[in-house]
């Protein structure tokens, strides 16, 4: 009974603040990080009790809630977001309703990170997608509405295809657990992961995500790249830890999903876009691995949002632009450690989350995953080739540096959690990666002017594209 208490209060507090913030206005900043202290804490529980609790919401449908050392590293990575976001806004004149959608768009989110079946997650992914829609059109411009009125229509219709899927499976096994998957028609499983595809950025179904991240406020580019999407991957990696036979199908989209993302980022030359599209690839990385996606998961939710954050102190967002425009000598050298550890360098999580993915990688898998890292290595190359130097010094937030801070001190910290990935052969096979990138991208990359063509994230196309995904995906399953 007392874990139930802590899950309940886990799960409601910041939802509850959220609209007391409403009431409280004044006070809108300090409810919103408590929230997202308390959130901290539980995971960090989670951590130390290490057994799972089991909440049955409704006897024989399936409705269940489950949370455990997975959803501790996710529902971690939410906090950690979450706090720095709002000390990055401390002083930005934000109003209670950014901080009120902040914290509800947390909750929900971490609701997700709880969900075992499908009408909870629903209504979870549901709730999260109206909060995030709200943050991005927060600017009330007309680019900001449209960005975000395009992510809601996305959602929602994805959202239309899982649910069908959802109400298929249950026809099946009469419960809507993901164990529901087992032995479910392959239109049921082709329509819920259509959807969950949609919702967490995956393969072609994900090309919405480079323009509503790249778009949006930094704040809130960095919330969504960190941790929402990750509410669609979770059920993913969950699924395919409760059904082996699911299992294949993830790992095939994780590798496509890592090889598409880089693929995209190397040719990128606007700041935003190529982190948006390495949010796309990295999720593939999670996916790739399941067991050990949520620690994954972790590392990359605190090194993208520190890169969104430090890509909107800037001085521009082209790469042609900033080879001419000196960055403050201390912006560029967060930008470095965050570009290192999404990289894969040694004394950063970012390493030991990559050695721990190669290690649980198939053996098919192995080739595509090295290629993938060798993007990454040649992608973030342009971030750390950068020229940098005096100027600037007045150019960041006054919440620039706490936030970033607090996101690379986690990256130092979660570190230490995979000790044993330091052998010598762990740690030359990344610096041998990290080598070859640096040196393709100043031979090669460099002078790139290969500009790819962006009609498949255009608006007229995205629902095109979920067509055709679920005609893939359900031969993929009859297959």
């Amino acid at each position: 009974m007392l874990d139930e208490y802590h899950y309940d209060r886990m799960d409601r507090t910041p939802v509850f603040l959220g609209f007391t913030i409403y009431l409280f206005p004044k006070l809108d900043r300090y409810l919103a990080l408590f929230a997202a202290f308390v959130s901290a804490g539980y995971a960090f529980k989670l951590f130390v009790e290490r057994s799972p609790l089991t909440l049955q919401l409704l006897d024989h449908f399936g409705v269940t809630l489950v949370v455990d050392p997975l959803s501790g590293y996710f529902i971690l990575t939410n906090a950690l977001v979450t706090a720095a976001v709002i000390l990055y806004c401390w002083h930005s004149g934000k109003t209670a309703f950014f901080y009120a959608q902040a914290i509800i768009l947390h909750g929900s989110v971490n609701a997700a990170f709880a969900c075992a079946d499908f009408i909870s997650l629903y209504v979870a992914l549901e709730v999260s997608g109206i909060a995030a829609f709200l943050l991005i059109a927060y600017p009330r411009t007309d680019r900001s509405i449209w960005v975000g009125l395009r992510y809601l229509f996305v959602s929602n219709v994805a959202m239309l295809f899982y649910l069908v899927g959802a109400v298929l499976a249950y026809q099946t096994n009469h419960s809507f657990s993901f164990t529901a998957l087992r032995g479910a028609p392959p239109e049921a499983l082709a329509l819920v992961f259509l959807g969950l595809l949609v919702k967490g950025g995956i393969f072609v179904s994900g090309l919405w995500l480079p323009l509503t991240h790249s778009e949006a406020e930094t704040p809130v580019s960095a919330m969504l790249s960190g941790v929402v999407v990750k509410a669609g991957v979770y059920p993913l990696v969950r699924c395919a830890l409760m059904v082996d036979e699911v299992d294949p199908l993830i790992r095939i989209f994780g590798v496509g999903t890592a090889l598409l993302g880089v693929f995209y980022a190397v040719f990128e030359k606007d700041t935003k876009r190529i982190l948006a599209f390495h949010t796309v690839s990295q999720l593939g990385f999670i996916l790739a691995a399941p067991k050990v996606g949520g620690f994954y998961a972790l590392t990359h939710g605190l090194v993208k949002s520190a890169l969104f954050l430090i890509a909107g102190a800037l001085p521009s967002r082209n790469f042609k632009d900033l080879q001419h425009k000196p960055i403050n000598t201390t912006v560029w050298i967060a930008l470095v450690i965050a570009s290192f550890s999404i990289s894969g360098f040694p004394m950063l999580s970012g390493f030991g989350a990559k050695v721990l993915t190669t290690k649980n990688l198939l053996p098919w898998q192995t080739i595509a995953m090295n290629v993938a890292a060798l993007g990454t290595a040649i992608s973030f190359a342009k971030f750390i080739f950068l020229p940098h130097g005096a100027g600037q010094e007045n150019a960041v937030k006054p919440g620039f540096w706490p936030a970033v801070i607090l996101l690379l001190g986690g990256l130092f910290a979660a570190n230490v959690v995979y000790y044993e990935a330091y052998t010598l052969a762990n740690i030359v096979k990344p610096l041998a990666t990290i080598g070859l990138g640096w040196l393709a991208y100043l031979l090669i990359f460099k002078q790139s002017v290969l500009k790819l063509p962006r009609m498949l994230e255009q608006f007229e196309h995205l629902i095109g594209v979920m067509s055709l995904m679920l005609i893939l995906l359900f031969w993929m399953v009859m297959a």
